[in-house]
């Protein structure tokens, strides 16, 4: 894993906290679960060009769990899509930043998603697209786990190993919690490993997708797996909230929830200070 990773993770984190914060009210838990993952992608695993961001036979990332958009723009920005001043206009009047994926708007992004279930059957096209004309592209997708409760999402997972799409790699946000309460009470999907497998996927589950260097391995290995002949699933056993305590003791309340300006500085001035002793810590060690 780069090292440097887990700089670009807090400064996504943080980055996510001020946009939501800054407006006032944001789907804030369903976005700090996904940063290690977007960190791996945006800084490691995808071949992009910010400079180019339509160029052809570029890696792919559709996020189908369209309401972690302020995560994907905060990975954006930092990756040098365009300024992270935009951020502040996170879902305001004019933007380009809506509260969804729009990719009419937004540099960087491609596929407008937010209707659960559609996004995922978009990679499955992209992904076929990309096998039919040859251009050596591997397409990343993100869903949730109440989002699998869909039906669209299971029929596009039939299609994608009849099809033999082993360049695209999915990702599950397994936080266990939706809307209206947990997964498992609302409608269960567990277990959701041999769900996957039985629709003829390679499977990956990883225990902790919030730890920077098990989630960089996951895609390392699902990367790995093109030319098996079969589509992965990266299962990433996730906490809604993840980062901020107070976010995270809220339960399936945070999913979308009035957050403020004040709430977002005390929680970017407790991650910087906790990965500053990290950091400290570390070099101690290795002296």
């Amino acid at each position: 894993m780069n090292p440097s990773l887990k700089q670009h993770c807090l400064d996504i984190r943080c980055d996510t906290l001020r946009a939501i914060g800054h407006l006032g009210v944001g789907h804030i838990g369903g976005c700090l679960s996904v940063i290690e993952l977007l960190t791996v992608l945006y800084f490691e695993a995808m071949n992009i060009d910010p400079a180019q961001p339509k160029m052809p036979g570029r890696d792919r990332f559709i996020c189908s769990k369209g309401h972690a958009g302020p995560a994907v723009y905060a990975a954006l920005a930092n990756r040098g899509f365009f300024p992270k001043e935009m951020l502040l206009t996170l879902n305001q009047g004019g933007t380009d930043l809506p509260s969804h994926c729009d990719m009419n708007r937004t540099p960087g992004i491609d596929m407008t998603t937010g209707s659960l279930g559609q996004g995922f059957s978009c990679a499955v096209g992209a992904a076929l697209g990309s096998k039919l004309e040859g251009d050596g592209a591997v397409i990343y997708t993100l869903i949730g786990d109440g989002e699998s409760q869909e039906g669209q999402i299971w029929e596009a997972a039939m299609f994608a190993a009849a099809k033999h799409l082993d360049h695209l790699i999915a990702f599950t946000d397994y936080n266990k919690l939706q809307i209206d309460d947990t997964v498992a009470k609302v409608n269960d999907i567990a277990p959701l490993a041999d769900k996957w497998k039985a629709f003829g996927w390679n499977v990956i589950d990883v225990v902790d997708g919030n730890d920077l260097a098990a989630v960089s391995a996951a895609v390392d290995r699902a990367r790995a797996n093109t030319g098996s002949g079969r589509p992965t699933m990266v299962i990433l056993n996730t906490k809604k909230g993840c980062g901020v305590p107070a976010v995270e003791a809220m339960g399936a309340g945070n999913h979308n929830c009035p957050f403020t300006e004040a709430e977002a500085d005390e929680a970017i001035r407790a991650l910087r200070e906790a990965f500053a002793r990290e950091e400290a810590g570390n070099g101690g060690k290795e002296a």
